[in-house]
């Protein structure tokens, strides 16, 4: 052992600081810093909350503009489809409507006696009007139809004591649709009723 510890006056400074250390009671801590504890607490919390719900703000605003998206999307798509049937079809008409003088002319012949059933030029005019009927070609305009101003040109107007509304009382030249579209109005002569 040394010196020190063999020195009461020495061991008492020890014994007397010991019991102080152990003895002493712990000063209690004041109530502010215990309520600045639970403040800072409670702020740390609400920041927690404020990020969260920040966070849940952002995600559903990202959410809804993706919905927004897929919607514009849907709908181009939809728009892209529609237009592309539009265009198909116009070129469809466009392209059969530089026939139809074909058309027309086999049919004069055909109405005149100059196309005799079996002949060449016979199954030609059969086979444009196949190939018109497969992309939905329909002539329309014929004797005794109602005058359809929509539908029909009239050419020549004559009055009819017999009649009672305006109607097609000859076909010079017949008209054409493709489905609903029309491509050229019949061209006729219409009797119209007398005053």
């Amino acid at each position: 052992m040394s010196d020190k510890n063999l020195d009461p006056e020495h061991n008492e400074g020890n014994q007397t600081e010991e019991m102080k250390e152990e003895g002493s009671p712990v000063e209690p801590t004041s109530d502010s810093s215990v309520d600045s504890d639970a403040d800072a607490d409670v702020n740390a919390s609400a920041d927690v909350q404020d990020e969260q719900k920040d966070a849940v703000d952002r995600e559903l605003e990202i959410f809804q503009d993706m919905q927004r998206l897929q919607a514009d999307f849907v709908n181009y798509r939809s728009r892209v489809e529609r237009d592309r049937g539009a265009e198909r079809q116009s070129a469809i008409s466009e392209a059969i409507r530089a026939f139809l003088p074909a058309l027309d002319d086999l049919t004069r012949a055909e109405s005149h006696g100059d196309l005799p059933e079996g002949s060449p030029m016979a199954a030609v005019a059969q086979k444009l009007r196949a190939a018109g009927e497969k992309f939905g070609l329909v002539s329309f305009g014929a004797k005794g139809d109602r005058f359809d101003p929509e539908l029909h040109d009239a050419l020549v107007q004559n009055p009819n004591p017999e009649v009672t509304v305006a109607e097609v009382a000859d076909v010079i030249e017949p008209g054409y649709k493709i489905q609903d579209r029309l491509l050229r109005p019949a061209k006729v002569a219409v009797f119209l009723p007398a005053e």
